[in-house]
């Protein structure tokens, strides 16, 4: 709004034209501008604090076995064994097929039974080592490992234990030794969902920088380090 010369004195009209239309045009596109950034901030917010959220208690864990993996050398543990010993039936032992060749073959049923029963062990899905001589079942696990052989003449079982503590038992969650599908699925699942969070966060990061002048300069310094410590000291 300004006064047209021409007019009485005081007497004000609007600006018509080509001016008025473009200032209208970029006050349009400023507010449509913001309107945007609104959106996107709101919800890359969201989706940052749900995919933290998510990642908590995860990324404490492979933080903290992080450091005690490399630190393994520095960290003693005892190994503890235990041994239990028992005699297969003599029926479950006459089921056991002579003419079975040797090489890894399932357990029949019974034998499965009989050694879930006597050593709460399972052997569902494992494959034992046939020999002409004995039955060996390998029984790997997180934080230890374990064994279970059975003399095919005799019918003597041995299922040996070995633990190496609550630090070992971590640390391999941390590498999904020995820890079957459903830990496999959820180290998948929680990468997925830490990559949404370092996403969002790359996102807002740009968003920001503009009143933040230190933002790439200290995202271009978590690259360069850890990159010359690579090339210069890792041969």
């Amino acid at each position: 709004m300004r006064t047209v010369p021409g007019t009485a004195r005081g007497q004000v009209h609007p600006v018509s034209g080509p001016a008025a239309t473009s200032g209208a045009a970029s006050r349009s596109d400023a507010a449509r501008s913001r309107g945007n950034r609104s959106f996107w901030l709101k919800h890359l917010h969201q989706w940052h604090w749900v995919s933290a959220a998510l990642c908590l208690v995860g990324m404490l864990l492979f933080a903290v076995t992080g450091i005690t993996l490399n630190h393994a050398a520095d960290i003693g543990a005892t190994p503890q064994v235990t041994t239990r010993n028992a005699t297969l039936p003599a029926g479950l032992l006459n089921q056991t097929p002579d003419s079975a060749p040797d090489g890894k073959h399932p357990l029949p049923a019974p034998l499965h039974a009989w050694i879930s029963q006597e050593f709460s062990v399972s052997a569902a899905g494992r494959e034992a080592e046939w020999s002409g001589t004995d039955i060996y079942l390998a029984l790997p696990r997180p934080g230890g490992d374990g064994w279970l052989s059975i003399d095919r003449e005799t019918g003597e079982a041995t299922h040996e234990v070995t633990t190496r503590g609550w630090i070992g038992y971590l640390n391999d969650l941390h590498k999904g030794r020995d820890t079957g599908w459903a830990w496999r699925w959820f180290i998948d699942v929680f990468a997925a969902a830490c990559l949404v969070f370092c996403a969002t966060g790359l996102v807002l990061l740009k968003l920001h920088a503009g009143a933040r002048p230190a933002t790439w300069p200290v995202v271009g310094l978590g690259l360069v380090v850890p990159l010359i410590l690579a090339i210069l000291f890792i041969h």
